[in-house]
């Protein structure tokens, strides 16, 4: 019983990244894999895609802007459905002001930072949010 506990406890929180641009996928795999288990999607509807094949991440990290599906879309799919409404969600954007995404997003979203962000605040609200 004691293994199993211990097996419990080294076990790594699940983080699910979603971004089109492959360089900011790179760099929160770097930052972020020694803490978390990471799996990264290049668009909210191969997200949204992962998730319906029964998959439930701790947290979402996704970009505001991508094609076929973009942030908007993502997170009201995430916070309209039953299964996945409870999942902490961080929005990332580069072009558009956080009061413009406010305003696309009228969903409670738990993170929202601009590009480039700060990796320790990120850390910081990750952690957070899955404590």
């Amino acid at each position: 019983m004691k293994l199993m506990d211990k097996a419990q406890n080294t076990s790594k929180k699940k983080i699910l990244l979603v971004d089109d641009e492959l360089a900011i996928l790179k760099l929160l795999e770097f930052i972020l894999k020694d803490e978390y288990e990471l799996i990264t999607r290049n668009n909210g509807f191969d997200a949204l895609s992962w998730l319906d094949n029964g998959n439930i991440p701790d947290l979402i990290i996704s970009d505001m802007e991508m094609p076929y599906f973009d942030g908007a879309d993502l997170v009201k799919s995430i916070k309209v459905s039953g299964f996945y409404r409870e999942i902490p969600v961080i929005v990332l954007s580069g072009s558009e002001s956080l009061e413009n995404i406010k305003a696309k997003i009228p969903y409670d979203i738990n993170g929202l930072m601009a590009k480039p962000f700060n990796p320790g605040l990120l850390k910081e609200k990750i952690k957070t949010l899955l404590n």
